[in-house]
């Protein structure tokens, strides 16, 4: 969202472009043109836009290479003239971008994912521009993770928890950058697949330290999770698995002179035709020691059908696994920005949540209605974007759902006990008869290499898949009041909340 202007950008992945709207009414959207991010840098190879922010009149667009192994780009754009004013190298598919809190630097998490045979996996990287440097030697710097590589100087300051596991891969290509967020001279960058937070420098562009996230006991009281798509019921239980938490975004805050940071633990894993490290529980042979009731679990009902890494828990390499690891927590956390230790996760309340409010709707996935309970065996409601606003003077934490979609709205002005305040779901599941709301999957091949437009064209299900939200401040907003501007990956749509 651009203050200056009143003009919200989204990335449409679908067409490569970024869609312009005009919010000086944000009850009525309108849409006033498109950026052609392919055209505008041609004669460059260019895949897509991933994504975007704004700052002072500028708009800046992280650009993936065709092919995305290849170094990306940062378009930047006039948010007034929508002129593009000129173009930074990136690294390998630079999968978020975002200011600095001062506006000086533009940074970029460069994913660095490998090709499908698993034979070109570029480095994961974090791109920095220097604004006030621009044009000059050096102003746009590359931090990589190459010290941390085995017989790198830096090697020993890896934590062991941090997971390395691509077939072949060096750390550096290993780590994989997906989301950041700033405070002063700092940098804090979610390594998803690695269960794992690197921290930056930005003025000397290096990596200060790694924290390895570790794992979350599901046995406990307080983890309980829906481990089954086949038990036909809301089944919110303990199992022995641990979970892992690798967030997606990340925001920080202070609180009483103390910074800390705020994740979305998504949950992803590395599933190519080379290399796969996804199984369900009932594939896998169990360590009889640490599972006697193997049988048990192992059935459909139970957690047979839970999706789980075999990169972990077979420590011994015997092909029994002694522990269970599932992607993502299912949850947000908060943790000391400067230690990386866990001050509060909020163990099974967002399924707890949901199937309070949505009970027909539990755990849904995001393509097709009438899909209770379909998401329990893999991740859950897969918490993925955020966002931190203050309204009234107290800071809130706005965590959109990708599955079943909608946001929650949680007051966290006290970083070790947030509160649960609202949740709001523009989705549509069922019609006035109470019949479901065919979506995509109804009428189009689940493989379609355009499901978005199929979605798009029965707009009756409403939104389908939140993935970006942005909080303008009422000192930003045509309203002089909060907004909450929410950009929907399936459906194709932006939605705009007014907050009260």
């Amino acid at each position: 969202y651009d203050p200056l202007t009143r003009r919200a950008f989204v990335v449409n992945a679908g067409s490569a472009t970024v869609d312009v709207l005009d919010l000086r009414d944000p009850s009525n959207p309108t849409k006033v043109g498109s950026l052609d991010v392919v055209a505008d840098l041609a004669p460059r190879s260019v895949g897509a836009a991933n994504s975007l922010d704004t700052r002072f009149g500028i708009l800046a667009v992280a650009v993936e290479a065709d092919p995305k192994q290849d170094d990306g780009y940062i378009a930047f754009y006039s948010t007034i003239t929508l002129r593009l004013l000129g173009v930074a190298p990136a690294g390998a598919l630079p999968d978020m971008i975002t200011f600095s809190e001062n506006g000086r630097y533009v940074l970029t998490a460069n994913e660095g994912e490998p090709d499908t045979t698993y034979t070109n996996d570029p480095e994961g990287t974090v791109t920095i521009v220097d604004l006030l440097r621009l044009g000059q030697h050096g102003f746009s710097r590359t931090v990589r993770f190459t010290d941390f590589n085995v017989g790198g100087p830096r090697n020993a300051e890896l934590p062991s928890a941090v997971r390395i596991y691509g077939p072949g891969a060096s750390v550096a290509q290993d780590l994989e950058p997906e989301y950041i967020t700033t405070d002063g001279e700092t940098a804090w960058v979610t390594l998803q697949e690695n269960n794992a937070i690197a921290v930056i420098d930005l003025k000397t562009a290096r990596v200060k330290k790694i924290f390895a996230l570790g794992f979350k006991d599901h046995s406990l009281p307080q983890n309980k999770l829906d481990a089954s798509d086949r038990d036909d019921a809301i089944n919110i239980a303990n199992w022995p698995v641990f979970g892992m938490y690798q967030p997606d975004a990340i925001e920080t805050f202070q609180h009483k002179g103390k910074r800390y940071l705020i994740t979305a633990n998504e949950g992803d894993s590395r599933d190519y035709d080379a290399f796969s490290e996804e199984a369900r529980v009932k594939n896998l042979d169990l360590d009889p020691a640490a599972f006697p009731n193997a049988d048990d679990l192992q059935e459909d009902e139970a957690i047979g059908r839970l999706t789980v890494t075999t990169a972990l828990g077979d420590a011994n390499g015997d092909g029994n696994f002694e522990k269970l690891f599932v992607l993502g927590g299912r949850s947000f956390s908060i943790w000391n920005a400067e230690t990386g230790v866990l001050v509060f996760d909020s163990g099974a309340e967002l399924e707890q949540i949901i199937g309070n409010l949505l009970p027909d709707e539990f755990n849904s996935n995001h393509e097709v209605n009438d899909s209770l309970d379909n998401r329990s065996d893999n991740k859950g409601p897969e918490p993925e974007g955020l966002a931190l606003g203050k309204v009234k003077g107290k800071l809130y934490a706005f965590l959109g759902l990708e599955r079943i979609g909608g946001i929650l709205v949680l007051d966290v002005s006290d970083p070790s006990s947030p509160l649960f305040v609202d949740y709001l779901n523009n989705r549509h599941f069922r019609d006035a008869a109470g019949e479901p709301i065919a979506t995509c999957a109804e009428f189009d091949p689940p493989d379609s290499d355009d499901i978005g437009d199929c979605v798009r064209s029965n707009s009756a299900a409403g939104d389908l898949g939140p993935e970006g939200i942005k909080f303008v401040p009422a000192a930003h907003s045509p309203t002089h009041k909060p907004l909450l501007v929410v950009g929907n990956e399936v459906s194709g749509t932006t939605t705009v909340y007014e907050l009260h």
